[in-house]
């Protein structure tokens, strides 16, 4: 590792533990209300806050005059805020200790939200591709298809998700689709604005340098302007596969799914357990890291293939 990738890992390194150290230090004030309550109950001795404390900051008054509780503040079963500690075994447990075709394996909750999230960003690019080339060759498209576009983006996913679950769930379709229709509406929008920005890259010269070889408008798009765009579109596929991943996830909310991460999340609230909810909430963030992350992969073999430097 040379001295600037060193740096590179240092600076992540005090960053990370910059978080959890805040992380730790805010599941005392969150959490130290039903802890008190608790080792009320067993019989302990609770000091109350003072009258300005409790007029001002009731949670850290609390703390202060009773800092005997504070490490039951990160040990709790139900908390608030759970630690960081909590969270990072309730994901071993649910991973590599559960097989991955059990109910509670986030192996297997993550493997139903990544199908969708495949199927609905493979839609999406397809999709946003095809506007985008017909966007740029035609100016009647330009004008009527891109304002669309962009107002349809204007609609919140949440309010949205539920009316196309319906629709399809009413025509019979049911299963991964409705799932895969969220996540493609959600991602086709980047790749559009993104590719018609790449199709547009070539300059003028460049441009008239084909006209001056005779070359048709196919040839055109083939060697110049589909070349040209390839880091403009990796950079919206980015950005596309982490929207369609959101939009897995919240197409499960509405349908009470048994299965994926939204499902996860949705039990982990009505049951109150804070531990699954963030260790499923890790978890997708952890999915959409892997999935930037191979994309990038692709893309530095790709643009290395063709030349471009990175």
């Amino acid at each position: 590792m040379n001295s600037s990738g060193f740096k590179a890992f240092w600076a992540v390194l005090t960053v990370l533990a910059v978080i959890v150290a805040f992380w730790y230090a805010a599941c005392v004030p969150m959490n130290i209300k039903g802890v008190l309550t608790e080792q009320e109950r067993a019989g302990a001795e609770v000091q109350p806050p003072s009258a300005k404390d409790r007029r001002d900051m009731s949670e850290l008054g609390l703390v202060l005059n009773n800092s005997f509780a504070i490490p039951a503040t990160w040990e709790q079963d139900r908390p608030r805020l759970p630690a960081p500690h909590q969270v990072a075994i309730e994901m071993w447990e649910t991973t590599v200790l559960k097989k991955i075709t059990s109910k509670r394996s986030l192996i297997y909750h993550g493997w139903v939200t990544l199908s969708a999230t495949v199927l609905g960003f493979a839609i999406g690019t397809g999709l946003g591709i095809l506007l985008a080339v017909g966007i740029v060759h035609s100016r009647v498209m330009d004008m009527s298809v891109m304002p669309w576009a962009i107002v349809s983006q204007t609609i919140p996913i949440i309010a949205l998700a539920p009316m196309i679950i319906v629709v399809l769930y009413s025509v019979g379709i049911q299963g991964i689709i409705p799932k895969a229709v969220i996540s493609a509406y959600l991602s086709f929008f980047p790749v559009v604005v993104g590719m018609v920005k790449g199709l547009r890259s070539p300059d003028a010269m460049q441009l008239d340098l084909l006209r001056t070889y005779n070359a048709s408008r196919s040839q055109g798009f083939w060697k110049l302007r589909l070349p040209a765009s390839m880091p403009y579109l990796f950079t919206s596929l980015k950005i596309g596969i982490a929207a369609s991943l959101v939009g897995a996830i919240v197409g499960e909310l509405p349908t009470g799914a048994v299965a994926g991460l939204g499902a996860r999340l949705l039990a982990g609230s009505y049951y109150g357990q804070t531990v699954q909810i963030w260790s499923a909430l890790f978890a997708a963030a952890i999915l959409a890291a892997c999935l930037v992350g191979s994309l990038g992969l692709i893309e530095r073999t790709v643009l290395k293939r063709m030349g471009i430097a990175q």
